[in-house]
């Protein structure tokens, strides 16, 4: 793939991230059973923070685990084959960090969601937990797939050599 191409795809990458509110996030449990839920979130310096409730599911899986696997998707009513459907992965470590502090963060949910409910939910139960990406994947076509830093400063085309895979 040529380097224009390559810019091309990273460009498209990079406003399809800007475009996404929801992640899934994806774990596995203290028994090795697979969960997955589905949480909103702001990015920071190539770090994203997801604030959620101690009720739901997913909150001690988001303490206790080491890794949490963030996927976020095209919409279904976009993709034209489901099977190439425009999606990114990025392995990450979270972190616990509270409710108190880190206004800065707590300025994005706010501009991003909705202030008042922001408000509001901070005088509940929730936490803000910091996702941090050590590796990731794009996916955007079939023989379009990418890995990649969450900035795009690494953005690498995934090329299988099917003639090595068949000797």
């Amino acid at each position: 793939m040529n380097a224009i191409k390559l810019e091309t795809y990273k460009q498209k990458y990079l406003d399809f991230l800007e475009s996404r509110h929801t992640a899934v996030l994806n774990f596995v449990d203290a028994e090795g059973k697979p969960f997955s839920s589905t949480a909103p979130f702001v990015k920071k310096d190539n770090t994203f923070y997801v604030y959620i409730s101690e009720v739901a599911e997913h909150f001690q899986l988001m303490k206790t685990s080491e890794i949490v696997d963030v996927i976020m998707l095209a919409d279904q009513a976009d993709s034209k084959n489901p099977f190439a459907t425009e999606r990114v992965r990025y392995a990450c470590r979270p972190a616990f960090l509270g409710n108190d502090g880190l206004e800065d963060i707590f300025e994005l949910f706010n501009e991003l969601y909705n202030e008042k409910m922001m408000t509001l939910f901070r005088g509940l139960d929730f936490a803000l937990f910091e996702l941090k990406p050590f590796e990731g994947r794009y996916v955007v076509g079939f023989g379009l797939a990418f890995d990649l830093t969450v900035d795009g400063s690494t953005f690498k085309h995934v090329v299988i050599n099917k003639e090595k895979e068949n000797s």
